[in-house]
């Protein structure tokens, strides 16, 4: 090939960049993969064909790609932060915590890579190393609350810790700014409730609600239009074609509330040879939304060949970001319920699992844990959490009536108090044969755990958490008011 003169190269990358920009991505790649012949060294190159390769759902070539770019400039800051995200996203966990490990060593690093480290190690199950490094940092950084929050996501505290001290002390700062008291007080009000001061704890965590709240205000009738035009979306689907495609991975979908037990119940069947886990994936909505128009905006879902084409791009980004080859991996995306229907239809092998579980524990769990500004925003509020349960209700409802015998039903409080029967009825409506590892998932130490539950998921069942509420009654009572007349169970 003869050597390309500079305004060709620099052409070349505009018109990747603008072909990039408009989604056309096979004419990025070719005008790239001109420039990577021309230009070898060059790190941007390589780095520019790996994020083609991720949007396309090519794993194998995101990730070359990737360490192509890393290996031509491993002192890039900005590529080395973005590769330790992708690398983690995209299950690479010794080459995310090399990256880590680069940006730590980087002159001027910050607070922030050290906590990433931990709270990557963390996921992965290596709590005492992520508690060496989060225990270092705080007698460096004693004020920083976030890194409290985070470090006993993954942490129970016993009496006497030092940290608690500190803790409190940091609380009664007036002039603490409201992010820092909105971290701190979920950190704090966790460690009051584990060291016997329930209320004293739920005091803290009400105080961080409320400024959550405030900093994020909720709208329960714009949530309830939004869900409501997606299931209206969904009455008129196309019936199931006779000759099913065979779409590879096959989903299992596993929803519920957050902190209901989705958890336990991916975990479970995760263990299983043929499973891989693929924790929150966050796929399956957002593509419904590109496809079919977002919330109110989503018409009529009726063309048999977007559904097909939704189908195949879900597979396609779930085996992108599922690493190895098994043929079934589990989806535990919380807002999967929303759209059942369509999922069913795009793809007719996949089976979905709901988890309920008391709305009391479930309620105290979303108030007591924090969620990132702007998510899960009815959890501030008991009253919201009420409604929010009940419309998540209505919804599972509905697809066993319109779908019967498509949703399986498992109730967290009696898989934690008879395992065995239960986890052997979720692994034939998952389509599978039994394993007895399926018993034993707690020993399964394969794979980041993407979820609050992070400590738990790396236990066997216990059935501590059961009737947690009971402790909460009387904090409880707006939650228990707003629920009224209808059933518990």
């Amino acid at each position: 090939m003869l050597p390309l003169s500079a305004d060709t190269k620099t052409r070349l990358m505009k018109q990747a960049a603008s072909d990039m920009a408009q989604g056309r991505l096979s004419k990025a790649r070719s005008a790239l993969q001109q420039l990577a012949l021309a230009e070898p060294k060059r790190a941007d190159i390589p780095y520019q064909l790996s994020r083609i390769a991720f949007e396309e759902g090519d794993r194998e070539t995101c990730l070359a790609q990737l360490r192509k770019a890393v290996k031509l400039a491993p002192g890039n800051l900005q590529l080395t932060q973005h590769a330790a995200e992708r690398f983690r996203h995209l299950g690479a966990s010794d080459e995310a915590l090399a990256a880590y490990d680069r940006l730590i060593a980087a002159p001027g690093s910050t607070l922030g890579a050290q906590a990433d480290k931990a709270h990557y190690l963390q996921h992965l199950g290596r709590f005492d190393e992520a508690e060496k490094i989060f225990r270092k940092l705080l007698r460096q950084h004693p004020n920083e609350a976030q890194l409290y929050r985070i470090f006993l996501g993954g942490k129970k505290l016993s009496q006497g810790d030092p940290l608690l001290p500190a803790m409190e002390k940091l609380w009664t700062r007036k002039d603490l700014p409201e992010p820092a008291r909105i971290q701190l007080g979920y950190a704090l009000g966790k460690a009051l409730d584990e060291t016997g001061q329930p209320e004293k704890g739920f005091a803290c965590v009400a105080r961080a609600n409320a400024l959550q709240r405030k900093a994020a205000p909720f709208d329960n009738a714009a949530q309830d239009r939004e869900f409501a035009a997606v299931r209206a979306a969904q009455a008129d689907l196309p019936a199931l074609p006779s000759a099913e495609p065979a779409l590879s991975p096959r989903p299992v979908f596993v929803t519920g509330m957050p902190r209901s037990g989705t958890t336990l119940v991916e975990r479970i069947l995760a263990a299983h040879g043929e499973v891989s886990a693929g924790n929150e994936l966050g796929l399956a909505l957002k593509l419904a939304y590109g496809t079919f128009g977002a919330g109110e905006q989503m018409r009529p879902i009726t063309d048999t060949a977007r559904i097909e084409a939704f189908g195949k791009r879900y597979t396609t980004l779930a085996r992108r970001d599922v690493p190895g080859d098994s043929p079934v991996i589990t989806d535990k995306s919380i807002l999967s319920y929303l759209i059942i229907g369509l999922l069913h239809r795009a793809l007719p092998q996949a089976r979905f699992i709901v988890v309920q579980r008391d709305p009391r524990d479930i309620a105290l769990s979303i108030y007591k844990n924090y969620f990132n500004t702007g998510s899960h925003r009815y959890g501030n509020d008991l009253a919201d959490i009420a409604h929010a349960i009940k419309r998540f209700r209505g919804f599972v409802a509905h697809w066993k009536e319109a779908l019967p015998g498509v949703v399986h039903e498992i109730r967290y409080e009696a898989l934690v108090s008879d395992p065995e029967p239960q986890s052997r009825a979720l692994i034939a409506a998952a389509g599978l044969d039994w394993q007895d590892a399926c018993l034993d998932f707690h020993k399964n130490k394969s794979g980041a755990v993407k979820t609050l539950s992070v400590s738990q998921a790396r236990q066997p069942i216990y059935t501590g958490s059961a009737q947690a509420w009971k402790k909460h009654e009387r904090e409880l009572q707006p939650f228990i008011e707003a629920w009224g007349d209808e059933p518990w169970d």
